[in-house]
């Protein structure tokens, strides 16, 4: 593609956002990916692999307004053959990339995802997606976000790499392996875990993977329902760390709820990355989670924030392992229909360079 795109992305690298890095790998291997700038640091931890290939290539933008960083970012292009800007989130980025796409003259496009939506009030969401080339909604439940506030968008959802994560066998006997894994924030739904967990009557081990503002909390949590010697609070990982996460654990649980601000997860990765792991998957039914996780079929949905109804859940599961290894059987063949990574890159690329060749 000549010229190619520039993409415009909040902080980067972040442990968090393995979707971002995927897709920006997958561009740059199209020869799409011309330039990738950050309007502010990454989270400064671990890295994911293949981050390396991308960090010499990304600018961090100066502090300051939309306005000021796009007026760098123009300077930045200015002269080279960019035939696009495109923001990858809502908020920020795409103002960004709007303003900067205004002063070089070439069309710019957004994708939006979850938070970042309600980072922007609907008028603004709707005017900036009316002079946008494109605006891809990663879920469902997002573009039906999106066309409330009257900004149309296309789905194109994130995909999973089936190589790296990818059946292995069950941990052998008892107790129940659970695993959870994302940041420790309120719409994680970490404390309705934890009290689920206290209900069983059955041998369990949980491994919560993540870290974030209320890891205090949940220690407290933890210790409360004296559940020490059963419940782990893991630490961060990255996708060097998951599949050997994944591979330890019999069912893999997402108790997300909304939080206080009405925020809540559209489609985790991690359901994706658990699916492809041939892991039964237990999830809150939020966003768009149902897309993957398929009542009897995939795995077992339940309402957010209730307890009694999780628990029930995961002693089934339990109780019945030939059902739970046949959940994880059409799990790994589901997403290897809908979700395979080299799919989802491929039909986002075409989509980008028909928006901005």
């Amino acid at each position: 593609m000549p010229g190619g795109i520039a993409v415009v992305t909040s902080g980067f690298p972040r442990r968090s956002e393995t979707f971002l890095l995927n897709e920006l790998l997958a561009l740059d291997a199209r020869g799409t990916l011309a330039a990738v700038f950050a309007t502010k640091a990454g989270d400064g931890g671990p890295l994911h692999p293949g981050c390396a290939r991308l960090l010499g290539r990304v600018e961090l933008l100066p502090a300051g307004s939309a306005s000021t960083q796009a007026a760098r970012l123009a300077e930045r292009l200015r002269g080279r053959e960019v035939t696009g800007i495109h923001g990858y989130f809502a908020h920020r980025p795409a103002a960004v990339a709007a303003h900067a796409a205004r002063r070089l003259g070439v069309p710019y496009g957004f994708s939006v995802h979850a938070r970042d939506a309600r980072k922007v009030t609907p008028a603004a969401l709707a005017a900036r997606a009316r002079r946008a080339a494109c605006v891809i909604a990663c879920n469902r439940d997002i573009a039906a976000e999106l066309a409330r506030a009257g900004a149309p968008s296309r789905v194109l959802p994130h995909g999973v790499d089936t190589h790296r994560f990818r059946p292995r066998p069950e941990p052998r006997g008892v107790p129940l392996c659970l695993l959870a894994v994302g940041r420790l924030v309120e719409k994680k739904g970490f404390e309705t875990l934890i009290e689920a967990v206290a209900r069983l009557t059955i041998p369990f081990r949980l491994r919560i993977v993540g870290e974030g503002p209320r890891q205090a909390r949940l220690a407290r949590a933890v210790a409360a329902a004296r559940l020490g010697e059963r419940v782990t609070l893991a630490g961060p990982g990255t996708h060097a760390d998951l599949p050997a996460e994944y591979a330890r654990a019999h069912v893999v649980v997402l108790p997300s709820v909304a939080d206080r601000n009405g925020d809540r997860d559209g489609l985790p990765n991690v359901v994706l990355e658990a699916l492809a792991s041939a892991r039964a998957v237990v999830a809150s039914d939020v966003g768009a989670v149902a897309t993957a996780v398929l009542p009897g079929r995939t795995g077992v949905l339940v309402p957010p924030g209730d307890a009694e109804a999780l628990a029930r859940a995961l002693e089934l599961l339990a109780r019945r392992p030939d059902w739970r290894k046949r959940l994880g059987r059409e799990g790994r063949a589901y997403i290897e229909r809908r979700f395979e990574l080299g799919r989802c890159t491929e039909r986002l690329g075409r989509v980008l360079e028909r928006a901005y060749g």
